[in-house]
């Protein structure tokens, strides 16, 4: 009887965590604009203590940016966007490579790389959005 009482009434499912509106490439974008523009800013200032804060700050973003790719790989692509999309796998992880270079480096070129990877999922990410 109680557990007639508790029992859910709807059954309900989801392809992802919580509603498709929390998931954006924007935020990986958004944290990889900021470790180009500390590397562009690191280019023009020779201060050692701004430097060692600037890379403190590159490399937090950069992680970030990280963090932002690898949870739509995991949480939003599903398999029929990496069958629609075969080259997404390898578009991921070129952009978590580009990010780590990124990271490493004080050349805003790393950081422009890892921009158009982003970007490159962003397209797909809204097209998938479209279906």
């Amino acid at each position: 009887m109680l557990s007639r009482l508790f029992a859910p009434k709807v059954k309900v499912s989801a392809h992802c965590d919580l509603p498709c509106g929390v998931y954006d490439p924007a935020q990986a974008r958004i944290e990889a604009e900021s470790v180009k523009a500390v590397q562009e800013k690191m280019a023009a200032n020779d201060d050692p203590h701004f430097q060692t804060r600037a890379a403190i700050i590159k490399e937090q973003r950069a992680e970030l940016a990280k963090h932002h790719v690898s949870v739509l790989w995991s949480d939003y692509f599903k398999a029929p966007h990496f069958e629609k999309y075969p080259e997404l796998h390898q578009l991921v992880n070129d952009t978590l490579k580009a990010l780590s270079a990124a990271k490493a480096s004080t050349d805003p070129k790393t950081g422009e790389k890892a921009l158009e990877l982003i970007a490159e999922i962003d397209r797909i990410f809204w097209e998938t959005k479209k279906a």
